[in-house]
């Protein structure tokens, strides 16, 4: 069972000196990789590899389709100017080709998983000569796969799975020990600018975990749509995270004293320490009707607005 470090008790300095330590060896002289998604996790993890590797670690952005709007140039360009330098890598067409005809929540994830670290990583992982792939896999990660809550993109030993036998590489995880918290004051420690390190999570397999049913491109562009809503009327709630949700039913609604069948959108907001747990934020009425007239006039299609008061558990944070 992993250990964990506690937010409280984290002793940042001692930690990164460990950690970079430990990648340094486990490297080699070698060359690593690692894929830079731009929320906390992995940008923790890029700013803990380039600390120990430098320019022996090759930093890959996966544009698979599936992240928020205008997400793989604004990351590229904070990074930049934190001087690493990111490789934007267009993958779209590999994970909607995956996803295709998949509704199944475990199978999108298997998918969006194969995807990822069989095919497209796979490719650059070859194409590169690392031999290492480093990764921010936190300790909920683990805790939710191992539970059976939902499998995690990002979590292989815990299940028997070999990541060198399985794809030709081998994993380094520094974050493992650690909870969302725990990385945010380490991300602090490592000089991530705020934007960075108190961004609201965001899940491995994106805005596919957002998608009910099949996560077509679509799909994903309603609830992507939805999503710069969302975060824009949220962002000074100061919750651990909000997001939209898009249902898989088609609802009966009425526009222009006409029916519209349309879809319809769920808004989550949460209060929350480590994602362990959490609670539905307490939202004004105002507010949640500003959200729904928004939502609805931005967002073509759309004809309905709900909001999720459930706590977790039993709701979870992501709806797949």
């Amino acid at each position: 069972m992993t250990e964990e470090i506690k937010a409280a008790s984290l002793d940042t300095a001692r930690f990164i000196e460990e950690q970079v330590a430990e990648i340094k060896t486990a490297v080699g002289d070698g060359r690593a990789i690692n894929a830079l998604s731009g929320g906390i996790d992995s940008s923790t993890v890029t700013m803990l590899g380039h600390r120990a590797l430098g320019a022996r670690l090759k930093t890959v952005f996966i544009d698979n389709g599936l992240m928020r709007q205008d997400e793989p140039a604004r990351v590229a360009a904070l990074f930049t100017a934190l001087g690493v330098t990111v490789d934007v890598i267009d993958a779209r067409t590999e994970f909607f080709s995956a996803l295709k005809g998949i509704t199944d929540p475990e199978e999108k994830r298997e998918a969006i998983t194969q995807a990822f670290y069989r095919d497209v990583f796979g490719r650059i992982v070859r194409d590169s000569g690392a031999t290492c792939l480093l990764q921010g896999t936190i300790l909920t990660d683990i805790d939710e796969t191992v539970a059976g809550i939902k499998r995690q993109h990002n979590v292989f030993a815990q299940l028997g799975i070999d990541p060198q036998a399985a794809f030709g590489y081998r994993i380094l995880e520094p974050l493992v020990r650690l909870r969302k918290d725990g990385v945010r004051k380490l991300g602090k420690a490592l000089g991530l600018p705020d934007e960075l390190f108190r961004r609201i999570p965001f899940p491995g397999p994106a805005l596919a975990a957002r998608v009910i049913g099949e996560a077509t491109p679509e799909r994903i562009e309603t609830v992507r749509k939805a999503t710069v809503v969302v975060e824009r009327l949220l962002k000074d709630t100061e919750a651990f995270q909000y997001l939209a949700i898009l249902h898989e039913d088609r609802v009966t609604g009425m526009r222009n004293g006409r029916r519209d069948f349309g879809q319809q959108i769920e808004v989550r907001c949460w209060d929350s320490v480590d994602a362990r747990t959490a609670a539905p934020t307490a939202l004004s009425f105002d507010r949640l009707r500003v959200l729904a007239d928004e939502i609805i006039r931005e967002v073509p299609g759309v004809v309905s607005v709900t909001c999720n008061i459930a706590s977790k558990p039993p709701s979870t944070i992501e709806a797949v």
